[in-house]
């Protein structure tokens, strides 16, 4: 008989405040916002359980949160850290079982074959791991874990118990054990998928799970409905290869550089550090997008298409064109978030360099050069004199939805002990 149980996935609770209260006793058991800028206009880039239970929610813009949770604090975030305490985490979950993907800085999951797919020995898996973490890392950094026949549900399972749940999701009490859940409950049902379905009279997850995989494909608009009716009832389809769509980073200003000089700095500095990445991932980019939002005006971004590069020069000349293009008005004197993205992505594999391109020459030289020294002696040992201003600005940043390479990422010795 085939055993139904293969995936363990793990999710770390409430990561970033989670780390800061391993690393800080005095936090713990407090509610804490975790920032990036410490300013009343920022916005809590993670919260911790406390501070969830007063509904305090990733997002939430300073002052808000501290009107719903008075007795908040708020810590600025340590990436470095949360890093490390990431590859620890991973050391010690190895140690119990083989880590088959890592999916973001708080989420990973594990294939279950031979015996460890029997629900027994797949649960007390989960509890060893649970042990493991608590007696070499302390009981702060706690996790849910779930198991279930394909990755989709086993990470279900982790969002129906928080915080340190463990839930199975076996083949036999499938679909009905999701029917507790809201539609925006299951991975991949968003905002814009949500008011889909409930144009056709699907509003929640018992509907949903009782539509047919014509219908599913015809709501869907493709063979990712039929895929998702199959996943809903443990079918473990193989995921689709990820692949790299943009490249980019982004800044809420801190008070002393909202002016327009410095926010352009910083705006140059975030595209030195994707041109940066780009390279390092072997990629060229077609169209650079900026965006700036101001205080007391509305946001706003271009874009500019040009033939694909990776040469930080060509790309901070579209950058400037761009920066030009922006609202100068008087409402418009104080930008406090930036951010350069660069998409329209091709791998140097698929590249085909333009007819009318320049060769490539010295310049591709020096490139490699900076890069390689900024490897070395870590990112902003060298760069370009436009982002001076702002050189000390804009460090290391953790997207839930990717993991920094440390040796691309790092910030130089000048601007830790500066």
């Amino acid at each position: 008989m085939l055993m139904a149980l293969n995936h363990l996935f793990v999710d770390f609770n409430s990561y970033f405040a989670s780390c800061e209260q391993h690393l800080r006793p005095e936090l713990r058991g407090r509610p804490l916002g975790i920032v990036a800028v410490a300013a009343e206009t920022g916005c809590c880039i993670a919260a911790s359980i406390e501070a969830k239970k007063f509904g305090v929610k990733t997002g939430a813009i300073v002052r808000e949160a501290r009107k719903l949770c008075p007795d908040i604090l708020f810590v600025t975030a340590r990436p470095r850290e949360y890093l490390r305490l990431h590859h620890e985490l991973q050391k010690i979950i190895e140690e119990q079982m083989h880590i088959d993907a890592v999916h973001s800085i708080d989420e990973l999951s594990c294939r279950l074959t031979g015996r460890w797919r029997e629900p027994a020995v797949a649960h007390k898996l989960a509890l060893d791991i649970k042990k493991a973490i608590r007696e070499k890392l302390g009981s702060t950094l706690r996790c849910s874990i779930g198991l279930g026949p394909n990755i989709f549900l086993a990470k279900t399972a982790t969002d129906m118990q928080k915080p340190d749940g463990l839930i199975v999701l076996d083949q036999p009490d499938l679909p009905q054990a999701l029917h507790r859940l809201e539609l925006r409950d299951l991975c991949g049902i968003g905002r814009h998928m949500e008011k889909r379905l409930r144009r056709v009279g699907i509003t929640t997850v018992a509907q949903l799970t009782a539509a047919d995989h014509r219908q599913m494909r015809a709501i869907w608009g493709g063979v990712e409905g039929e895929r998702y009716w199959a996943k809903l009832r443990g079918a473990d389809i193989a995921a689709e290869p990820p692949r790299k769509t943009h490249v980019g980073h982004s800044h809420v200003l801190p008070p002393e550089l909202r002016t327009p000089p410095k926010a352009r700095a910083v705006v140059h500095r975030l595209l030195q550090k994707a041109a940066m990445r780009l390279r390092s991932l072997e990629y060229f980019a077609g169209e650079l997008v900026l965006s700036v939002d101001f205080q007391g005006a509305e946001d706003w971004s271009a874009a500019a298409h040009f033939d694909a590069t990776q040469d930080t020069v060509e790309l901070a000349q579209v950058l400037d064109r761009l920066w030009e293009q922006r609202p100068m008005g008087p409402t418009h004197a104080r930008p406090f978030f930036v951010g350069v993205t660069l998409t329209r992505l091709e791998h140097a594999r698929d590249h085909t360099p333009s007819l009318f391109a320049t060769p490539p020459g010295r310049r591709t030289t020096l490139l490699r050069a900076a890069d390689a020294l900024n490897l070395r002696y870590g990112n902003g040992a060298i760069y370009w004199a436009t982002a001076h201003e702002a050189r000390a600005a804009a460090p290391m940043r953790i997207a839930f939805n990717r993991i920094p390479d440390q040796k691309v990422e790092e910030e130089s010795a000048w601007n830790e002990t500066n």
